[in-house]
């Protein structure tokens, strides 16, 4: 079954929400935990669950993430009909971008005809999780739906953000809302509500048809949470849910998943990490997560020029990051990261080429690549000060430094 399944990983999202970590990039491509890409889950799920045909489908900003599929994801044999293809609009279908996840894959309508494929599994390249497939497909396989959707449960107070199914002893979901206002609870737990991953298996032919049947909709928003699930469901098709978290599977079962798409759930995913016991387990030998590496030094940790010693507590180290005399707490520090003497970072994500000048203060904050920020600056301590220089608050109070911002 596996030979026979198509893997369509949706990467074209504006990212808008992400801002401004995603003004020079597509929102797949944001740096994860200090080294890897948020895209680089689903591909590794892909690669552990026995994929080997995917096809990615870019749209804004996607010139680094393209970059990053070539150097780290070039691993497949096309000889052997496997590959991971970068698909960019091609306006096959008219002269718009896509407009939807459904009329993404619609676009390229040509490539499932030609695929040769039975099934097709559907993706999102912005969350954090890990899955074994494999597992999802042969329940889709034994319970012969027309498309299965998977699932786990969240607490009620943010189910709003998700789509929210119910569904009967049968597995069969009888009601499916897009981000309700009101989302319903699961019964019999009433601070609990059952939503969608965004994860999809559908029959080829089937998806073809609601494809088609969607387009032919003036009316659609040519989305599958949105239009296409809640369609199937009406019509009474065989839709089914897929429980995430379950005993199946060849991944130990840790039910983390994140959707980062925010940059408080950016954030706090990073920071899950750091916990004493980390609710996603980076460190499973059987389940790795691979990425692009580049050639960088090792870290390293020395005396400053006052002589204080560099000083690391709960925190991740990037390759060729260098605390020198500084202090690093509960952070995330990606490669290449210099922290001067007696500079001091807490509760913060630096991105790659970021050098923390000597005696400055950052707290609460995310500095993305190739900034400098200079001796004595405070970040993350003076909400005034920080809006003043442009500099982006989230609601949860997170400050967050753009690319290569210029201190004055």
């Amino acid at each position: 079954m596996l030979s026979n399944t198509l893997t369509i990983l949706l990467a074209g999202g504006a990212g808008s929400r992400l801002h401004p970590l995603t003004v020079d990039r597509a929102k797949p491509a944001v740096p994860f935990a200090g080294k890897y890409r948020i895209i680089d889950f689903a591909l590794s799920n892909c690669l552990h669950s026995g994929l080997r045909k995917i096809l990615v489908l870019t749209q804004y900003k996607s010139q680094s993430l393209q970059r990053h599929l070539r150097d780290g994801w070039s691993i497949f044999n096309p000889e052997i009909q496997e590959y991971i293809t970068v698909v960019p609009p091609q306006m096959r279908t008219g002269d718009s971008w896509y407009s939807g996840t459904a009329n993404a894959i619609y676009q390229n309508l040509y490539l499932l005809q030609r695929s040769g494929c039975e099934h097709v599994l559907i993706l999102s390249g912005d969350h954090i999780y890990r899955m074994d497939y494999a597992a999802m497909l042969k329940f889709h396989a034994k319970t012969q739906a027309s498309v299965t959707v998977a699932c786990m449960d969240v607490p009620l107070e943010e189910a709003s953000e998700f789509g929210v199914m119910a569904v009967n002893e049968r597995h069969e979901i009888t009601e499916f809302q897009e981000k309700p206002k009101f989302p319903k609870a699961m019964p019999g737990h009433p601070d609990r509500a059952l939503v969608s991953m965004g994860i999809y298996v559908f029959q080829i032919d089937v998806l073809m048809r609601e494809l088609e049947t969607d387009q032919a909709d003036s009316e659609s928003a040519h989305d599958f949470g949105k239009s296409i699930i809640p369609r199937m469901i009406k019509g009474q098709s065989a839709v089914h849910e897929y429980r995430f978290g379950g005993r199946a599977g060849r991944v130990t079962q840790d039910r983390y998943w994140r959707d980062v798409g925010t940059v408080d759930a950016y954030y706090e995913a990073n920071m899950d990490l750091l916990t004493p016991v980390p609710p996603l387990d980076l460190y499973q030998d059987d389940w790795s997560i691979r990425t692009y590496h580049g050639q960088n030094p090792p870290a390293r940790m020395v005396p400053g020029r006052s002589g204080h010693e560099g000083v690391l507590i709960n925190s991740i180290l990037g390759a060729g990051a260098i605390i020198s005399g500084g202090c690093v707490r509960h952070s995330v520090l990606s490669a290449r990261v210099v922290v001067e003497d007696m500079a001091e970072v807490e509760n913060s994500i630096l991105f790659e080429n970021v050098r923390v000048g000597a005696g400055a203060q950052l707290q609460k904050c995310i500095i993305d690549k190739n900034v400098n920020v200079p001796a004595g600056t405070q970040i993350g301590f003076d909400t005034a000060a920080d809006l003043a220089r442009q500099f982006t608050i989230s609601e949860k109070g997170v400050t967050v430094v753009p690319k290569g911002y210029q201190f004055g």
